[in-house]
């Protein structure tokens, strides 16, 4: 008994060690490593979320870095290629149409001034010759109405009138262009908004977890800056279309009013010329002759 005793007071002290060091080890180590893990799983867990968010600050940091000149032709893609195109055509057709429409082209001083002198002259030929020649309103219409007094001073007016209403009817066409592209910007405007719009919902739509905002600022900027586009075009097209509509009005019955005048002065210098009336008729002859 005293020596299993004295084995077991041997032994005991070794198990006490032991189980100590066991102790020591679990607590010094194997606590310290599962909490490392456990601390770790959050931090991995985090890095996606904080590699996402300096993903996005960076694709943030590259549209703001990005030129605004660049950013404005990729938004506006195809669509806007074309509004820049009818844009171009709008600026030349503006410019032709101020070019055109002025009373100094469709009533030329010189040639008024050219046929009073003549009239006074009673050269009737040679007027009816100065204005023939002439691609003028003014001289359309009064060659119109000299070639038409042998039929009588009202059949000629009536006649000057008519081709006056033509004239103009043609004026108009060649402005209505502009009611046109006035309709037809805001329209591609708004092929443009859904574009946009469609890209911006595509993208809430495909996102199961996480959208990205800049994609979808994306295509509502698009959608935006292409609507834009369109009524930057259809308003000054809207406003020109009335300016000369309102010019065509002026010069032609500005025009049809001189030409008339003249006209009626052309028959009352004929007919107290006597025998002047006969050269009077005479282009209209030498006209149909040709």
């Amino acid at each position: 008994m005293f020596q299993a005793g004295g084995s077991i007071g041997r032994v005991m002290p070794w198990m006490m060690l032991t189980a100590v060091l066991l102790t020591a080890w679990s607590a010094g180590w194997l606590l310290p490593a599962q909490a490392a893990e456990e601390e770790a799983a959050p931090a991995a867990a985090a890095a996606p979320a904080e590699g996402e968010a300096a993903s996005g600050t960076e694709e943030r940091e590259a549209a703001k870095q990005k030129p605004w000149l660049i950013w404005f032709i990729e938004s506006s893609g195809l669509i806007g290629l074309f509004i820049l195109l009818l844009s171009i055509y709008f600026v030349a057709t503006v410019c032709r149409l101020f070019w055109e429409l002025r009373m100094e082209v469709a009533v030329p001083p010189d040639l008024v001034a050219r046929a009073q002198e003549l009239l006074q002259q009673k050269n009737f030929k040679e007027i009816f010759t100065l204005v023939k020649e002439d691609d003028s309103l003014f001289g359309r219409l009064v060659s119109t109405g000299i070639g038409e007094l042998p039929n009588g001073l009202a059949e000629a007016r009536d006649v000057m009138e008519r081709t006056a209403e033509a004239i103009r009817v043609d004026m108009e066409k060649r402005i209505s262009i502009l009611a046109v592209l006035g309709t037809l910007g805001p329209m591609i405007g708004l092929l443009g908004t859904l574009k946009g719009m469609i890209a911006s919902f595509s993208v809430i739509a495909r996102s199961d977890v996480q959208m990205k905002a800049s994609e979808v600022a994306g295509g509502i900027s698009e959608a935006l800056l292409l609507t834009f586009e369109g009524v930057a075009l259809s308003v000054p097209a809207i406003y020109f279309f009335s300016l000369f509509r309102n010019r065509v009005s002026t010069i032609s019955t500005s025009a049809a009013l001189e030409a008339d005048q003249f006209v009626r002065h052309f028959a009352h210098a004929a007919r107290s010329k006597g025998p002047a009336g006969a050269a009077a008729a005479a282009p209209k002859a030498a006209a149909k002759a040709e």
